[in-house]
């Protein structure tokens, strides 16, 4: 079984794919603030549908929730 993983528009995502960020998020652990309309590349699915793997500028390895992206 393949789980459906969307965005908050409801678009689906897949690996590889270029999100934007639709919320200024805080990062935990970290002072830095990604800001609304940072362009993040290259994600990857996780077994969680409600989170996506990424790099950001300053931050490796980030975890984001599906709900604050939308498909660029």
């Amino acid at each position: 079984m393949t789980v459906v993983v969307k965005d908050s528009n409801g678009a689906a995502l897949k690996d590889g794919d270029s999100v934007t960020l639709i919320k200024d998020l805080k990062v935990k652990g970290s002072s830095v603030v990604l800001k609304r309309g940072t362009m993040i590349k290259n994600i990857r699915l996780t077994d969680d549908p409600a989170e996506i793997e990424c790099r950001a500028e300053k931050v490796k390895d980030l975890v984001l929730r599906t709900e604050f992206v939308k498909k660029a």
